[in-house]
């Protein structure tokens, strides 16, 4: 039975061990900087672009001869590897790995990596940049072109700026190693405002390492702030059962997009993105004092994937990527305009939650949702607490009212 062997290069020349594998071969597959390398051998090299192409002829050429598949570092690590062993039989696919980049990268830069977070931009959309990264206190990134590390730096810039963050922007390092292995290899080190500003080769890998700014206390539990720990002005708060209730409505995604429209201080959104490190929160909020207290719950909890918006809905809403889950908590009136938005844009596996204090806000918002497709479920909650000293605060009932798709 022929034999396809992936290769894995880490160096501008060919083992001994590889090349026995390659005179055995028929046809040797992979990018084109690796014609080079296979020159001197008798067989066919072919590049692995498109792959579709590449792949019926390794199909073919499997039938009465070996193939190789030259890939970078690991090709089971963010390569090639996956694919092949997906489209041919186990027992054809024989993977020798070589350092991977990541790997390379950690040496040059000096740093151990077993306990970093790693991220692949590598054509995809990336979403919020600032989520991905910051939340972690050492990142390793394998960029693209659209994401090179100039451009994440600028990024993380802009957020911190507007979340205004004083603190991480001279703390944070970023280390690139470029061109990992050719004769143009090199290492920067610098801080972000310094990478901004500079221009990287595309063969690269990224370390960002984030400090730890905030009160180690925050983060003592993942899901059940209280009102004291949440930044809020005059009382102004969801208060914990409701918040809780809510959350537990919303049905949130490990991942996506959540619109918080009115957000007040953000306290719901703050729960939602600590308790969803990858899903992204919009914070709406028209009022310049909860903006600035969302801004600082922010960075109080580093929850960096939260993007408070500042403005009115439904008006503010037009540049944000559409949403999977929607809580609206207040909307100055605007109600019947954004369920008639939300009805075009809101997922179509989505959630849509309005709380409603106010009797014209209960009767209105279901007849809005089911006007407009969505089928309508409604929970009255209704808090009463009592104190260590004894003291009942009744608080008045809130309606959560929940619309599906």
């Amino acid at each position: 039975m022929y034999k396809l062997y992936v290769l894995g290069i880490a160096d501008s020349i060919l083992s001994a061990k590889q090349e026995k594998i390659l005179t055995q071969c028929s046809l040797i597959v992979g990018t084109k900087r690796f014609i080079d390398l296979t020159a001197h051998l008798p067989c066919q090299f072919m590049a692995i672009t498109p792959l579709a192409t590449a792949i019926d002829a390794i199909r073919t050429t499997l039938q009465q001869g070996n193939v190789a598949v030259l890939a970078s570092g690991d090709p089971l690590f963010y390569g090639i590897g996956r694919r092949l062993l997906a489209e041919f039989p186990e027992n054809t696919v024989q993977v020798y790995p070589a350092l991977s980049s990541i790997q390379r990268a950690c040496a040059l830069f000096k740093i151990p990596w077993d306990d970093a977070k790693i991220t692949r931009l590598h054509g995809r959309n990336s979403g919020n940049i600032p989520g991905l990264l910051l939340s972690n206190q050492k990142n390793l990134v394998l960029t693209d072109s659209d994401n090179s590390p100039d451009r994440i730096a600028s990024q993380l810039l802009d957020y911190l700026q507007l979340i205004g963050e004083t603190v991480l922007p001279e703390r944070i390092k970023m280390l690139v190693a470029e061109d990992i292995g050719l004769a143009s290899e090199k290492v920067f080190h610098g801080t972000l405002l310094q990478a901004s500003k500079q221009t990287f080769s595309a063969l690269n890998i990224l370390c960002l390492l984030v400090p730890m700014t905030s009160d180690n206390n925050a983060y003592r539990y993942g899901f059940g702030l209280t009102e004291d720990s949440i930044q809020h002005s005059r009382g102004l708060i969801t208060k914990n059962e409701v918040r809780a209730a809510t959350l537990h409505q919303l049905q949130l995604p490990t991942k996506g997009i959540l619109w918080d429209i009115g957000a007040g201080s953000g306290s719901l959104s703050i729960e939602a993105a600590r308790s969803n490190p990858k899903l992204t929160v919009y914070a709406i909020e028209h009022k310049e004092e909860e903006i600035e207290n969302i801004k600082n719950n922010i960075v109080k909890f580093r929850c960096y994937n939260i993007v408070p918006v500042f403005g009115r809905a439904p008006e503010s809403l037009a540049h944000l990527p559409d949403p999977n889950r929607v809580f609206i908590g207040g909307s100055s009136g605007a109600l019947p305009t954004i369920v008639e938005l939300l009805d075009k844009r809101l997922d179509s596996e989505g959630r849509l939650v309005i709380n409603g204090v106010i009797e014209k806000t209960v009767q209105a918002a279901p007849e809005l949702m089911n006007k407009h497709g969505f089928t309508v479920t409604s929970s009255v909650i209704k808090v009463t607490r009592t104190e260590p000293d004894g003291r009942t605060l009744d608080f008045n009932p809130i309606t959560i009212m929940t619309g599906t798709r």
